[in-house]
């Protein structure tokens, strides 16, 4: 049976119209119907089984402010956007698919960056490129977010590329990205992960997925040296100057950064010697990446679901936002289906 046929026969098992979440102005969500998309050339229509916040994407979208600086926002917001961690089942191919079957698990891997429909919705349409097909076994909070992960994957790539050892890792940071991190790190054989955040909260839940130790940024409980009991090497999960040089001071090596950055970081004459330091910028989302996080979920390396504290329907989007901007939420899973 032809991947045209097999699109067709599968259709009729879809539904025309289905929900959507859309930000129609900041502070305002509605989630209300539209048509069921139909999958393009290349792409198949995922049943969506549920989608996580990326909370500061959630939180700037919402909140009427840019995620990066210079970007420009239109309201109403792209249809399902910013949703874009997703797990779901495919259920149509568009002509040429030949990657993906109807039935067959999947996650999106990575964000494409174009203008198109997010995954805060019933159904949506993805390029076969873009998704990597999933265990049966994988519910949606163990896996929904692996674009999440992939993204953390590509900072160890920047350190391995570097040749640099992970040694004794500092972390800064125990958001979402920060608690991946942890799991990665002892992953990828670190001898010692040391996490960095001011919520006790936080610091309790990185030690139970794996952190050595997890501490206050506190300079006078850990003063600035890059000699004796420093860091080999750091990630920054923050952005934010003062922690990325709370890391720098305490660094031998190199510290690379993963939080998008909106200030100047100030690398001094104190980073020049002994050794010198080298501070790394991002790499390139990569389906690679994607796949070393997958198969660290599936051995059970790397746990997604302890980052969920709440699951919630879309009629309850603005106060999910609410919880992740007064830190009372890590990540929160939609099912579109309740």
């Amino acid at each position: 049976m032809s991947a045209t046929n097999s699109s067709a026969d599968l259709n009729m098992n879809v539904p025309p119209r289905m929900k959507l979440l859309q930000i129609e102005a900041p502070g305002r969500a509605v989630w209300k119907d539209a048509p069921v998309p139909v999958p393009a050339t290349g792409e198949v229509l995922v049943r969506i089984l549920g989608v996580t916040t990326c909370p500061h994407w959630d939180m700037h979208i919402f909140g009427g402010q840019p995620m990066f600086p210079g970007m420009k926002l239109t309201y109403p917001y792209l249809p399902g956007q910013p949703g874009h961690e997703a797990m779901g089942e495919v259920v149509a191919l568009g002509a040429g698919v030949t990657k993906l079957q109807p039935g067959d698990r999947v996650v999106a891997w990575r964000d494409t960056g174009k203008p198109r429909h997010g995954f805060y919705a019933q159904f949506n349409h993805f390029h076969e490129d873009d998704l990597l097909k999933v265990p049966a076994t994988l519910a949606p909070a163990e896996v929904a977010s692996l674009e999440l992960a992939m993204c953390v994957e590509v900072s160890f790539q920047q350190l391995a590329a570097l040749g640099q050892p992970l040694g004794r890792i500092g972390l800064s940071g125990l958001g979402p990205a920060g608690l991946v991190a942890v799991q990665l790190a002892r992953a990828h054989g670190a001898t010692e992960v040391i996490a960095f955040d001011p919520v006790a909260e936080r610091r309790l839940l990185a030690t139970t997925l794996g952190a050595h130790r997890a501490l206050a940024p506190d300079t006078a409980r850990w003063p600035a040296s890059r000699q004796q009991d420093a860091l080999d090497v750091a990630v920054d999960l923050t952005g934010v100057p003062a922690a990325i040089e709370f890391l720098m001071d305490r660094t031998r090596r190199c510290v690379t950064l993963f939080g998008v950055l909106r200030d100047e970081v100030r690398f001094s004459s104190r980073h020049l010697f002994g050794p010198g330091l080298i501070l790394s910028g991002y790499g390139d989302h990569n389906r690679a990446a994607a796949e070393t996080a997958l198969r660290f979920i599936v051995s059970g390396q790397l746990k997604l679901k302890p980052l969920i504290t709440h699951t919630f329907p879309f009629t309850r989007y603005a106060e999910a936002v609410e919880l992740l901007r007064g830190k009372q939420a890590i990540k929160i899973l939609f099912d579109p289906w309740l």
